[in-house]
């Protein structure tokens, strides 16, 4: 089969038999994130105003639901990477996970069908809580959200993860997350701005069961490409030989180190080459691969399992633990971009938001400028600018150079924030209202930036982690944004409690230092990334090469 720059691209099926894998399964994979992707925006955006509309809850009952539904939706990719890199696999993960979406947005658009699924709405003496639903009405509800929580969570990096494995070489793996990353933004638009009217403008039945075609049809291309498909092999649960090399290495600590020593050869995979001595990195855990007697058996298969592994197990939770700092910089550099997007709504509700004389943006839809920046700028970078810079160069475009132009522009749109707000500021305090789309010149460097570094990561981690954990590695940028999401409410109440900066009424508040804190933050975040890079060991074939802060942006 054919690619898309006519490279002939297939792998061989987990089976032995036939061929499988390439560009054919492109059209697939993508269909179904762009389904998924348009399902869970339509019923996500807007569940706040759903709960407060048509359940009676209050504002801050509404907000802690739609908190902890975010919070799951980035927290289960990390669980289904683990179910599918040691027991399932992909394909079967991501089928369920669609199936399980599926079932809860059936479930939240019956809540909006059928009245004695939901409160019936007598708020005549302007109460905040209407009548209280029943535990029944509750439970439907709440297994709706459940559910569709569950199931794109689970769907989200193992769909990416399956899409890149079509692939052998990187540069086609990046391409796809380029795609990958394009649809899920362009379908997260469309679900956040067209279903959204649907739902406020025409009925809530109508726009959730577009989200249930939406999901329906994502599933169904999914499964149509099975038979495309290439299927890697279960190794077994990575996790039991990660922990068996931090347990053989205490069990071993004591022994001493020296040229003499023999090391455990056979290797943990047999797709792997790696030579007979570990790498000098990490040299404690060394000890987890040294022979001694009694160890291996005749047969030179390993006697005791959690005192001796193989030299490419110690070197996989190397690889491992190498990634940790980079992937720790990350934190820091998306939960400004959470702050920021949680803020600009604020702001927006405190500015002109109208255009023309009939028409006003609602204040909500203001962070898809990041979305539809993001989106547009992935297209760019796949179709014009990547290519051109490897042309005029003769150098790829690594995951490194991606990361750190991300860093730069996200520290200088959170700078240009901070002067924004600050001239809006000025403006509010004579009385007068600056026009909204002052924001729109910091959300899209933000949305730039976001489409340097989000695939990047995505890209490194994958391109980084041993066989045993591709889905894991996929997974990590999720974990990254959950844990932002949460660090950037902590920060937000944090500040409130202890000054000023953020009162109920923003024009009486002083955001635009909290900006400034959150772009000093990020340029000496960038330097940590830097740092980080300097040091990092990178597996290149069988050797561990050294980094340097010179050069590891351009390797």
């Amino acid at each position: 089969m054919t690619n898309m720059d006519g490279e002939s691209q297939t792998l061989r099926s987990s089976d032995g038999h036939g061929k499988a894998g390439g560009w054919i399964t492109f059209p697939f994979t993508i269909a179904t994130v762009a389904g998924l992707n348009i399902a869970a925006a339509g019923w996500m955006n807007n569940l706040t105003v759903y709960l407060i509309e048509e359940f009676g809850m209050n504002s801050i009952d509404a907000a802690q639901v739609s908190n902890v539904m975010n919070g799951s939706v980035n927290f289960v990719p990390v669980v289904a990477a683990i179910l599918a890199d040691s027991f399932f696999g992909c394909f079967s993960i991501v089928w369920s996970s669609s199936l399980i979406s599926l079932l809860g947005i059936i479930l939240l658009a019956l809540t909006s069908t059928i009245d004695t699924l939901r409160p019936q709405q007598l708020c005549n003496d302007g109460s905040d809580i209407c009548t209280s639903p029943t535990k029944l009405q509750f439970a439907v509800l709440y297994g709706g959200v459940a559910l569709a929580s569950i199931g794109l969570g689970g769907m989200r990096t193992n769909i990416a993860t399956i899409g890149a494995n079509q692939f052998l070489d990187s540069k086609y793996q990046n391409m796809y997350f380029n795609w990958f990353f394009f649809t899920m933004y362009t379908g997260t638009v469309i679900g956040a701005t067209v279903i959204v009217y649907i739902e406020d403008n025409v009925s809530w039945k109508f726009g959730y069961f577009v989200c249930v075609a939406a999901n329906l049809i994502g599933l169904v291309v999914f499964l149509v490409g099975s038979r495309f498909y290439h299927y890697g092999k279960l190794e077994g649960s990575p996790f039991t030989s990660l922990a068996r090399v931090i347990v053989a290495t205490i069990r071993k600590r004591k022994l001493p180190i020296s040229a003499e020593n023999w090391y455990y050869g056979p290797h943990a995979n047999d797709d792997e080459t790696m030579q007979n001595s570990p790498s000098r990195s990490f040299g404690f855990l060394n000890h987890a691969a040294l022979k001694c007697e009694g160890d291996v058996k005749q047969d030179n298969s390993i006697a005791k399992p959690w005192k001796l592994c193989t030299v490419s197990e110690v070197e996989d939770f190397k690889s491992l633990m190498r990634t940790l700092p980079l992937w720790s910089s990350s934190i820091f550099l998306s939960t400004p971009i959470a702050v920021l997007i949680s803020l600009s709504v604020l702001q927006a509700l405190a500015m002109d938001r109208h255009l023309g004389t009939h028409f006003q943006i609602p204040a909500g839809s203001i962070p898809v400028i990041i979305l539809v920046t993001t989106a547009i700028f992935l297209l760019i970078f796949d179709r014009f600018l990547f290519p051109s810079w490897e042309k005029l160069t003769s150098q790829s475009v690594t995951p490194f150079k991606r990361i750190g132009v991300g860093h730069v522009l996200t520290f200088i749109g959170l700078g240009v924030a901070a002067l924004v707000e600050s001239k809006r500021l000025n403006q509010a305090r004579v009385g007068a209202r600056i026009s909204v789309l002052w924001l729109v010149p910091h959300l899209v460097l933000i949305g730039i930036g976001e489409a340097f570094h989000f695939p990047g990561q995505v890209s490194l981690y994958y391109q980084e982690f041993p066989t045993s954990l591709k889905s894991v590695s996929t997974s990590l940028t999720w974990l990254v944004i959950a844990i932002s999401f949460y660090l950037s409410t902590a920060l937000i109440d944090l500040v409130r409690r202890t000054t000023s900066w953020l009162p109920s009424d923003i024009n009486q508040g002083r955001i635009d230092n909290f900006y400034w804190v959150f772009a000093i933050i990020g340029v000496l975040n960038f330097g940590y990334y830097l740092l980080c890079v300097w040091f990092y060991k990178r597996k290149i074939g069988n050797k561990v090469v050294h980094h340097r802060a010179s050069n590891a942006l351009d390797k």
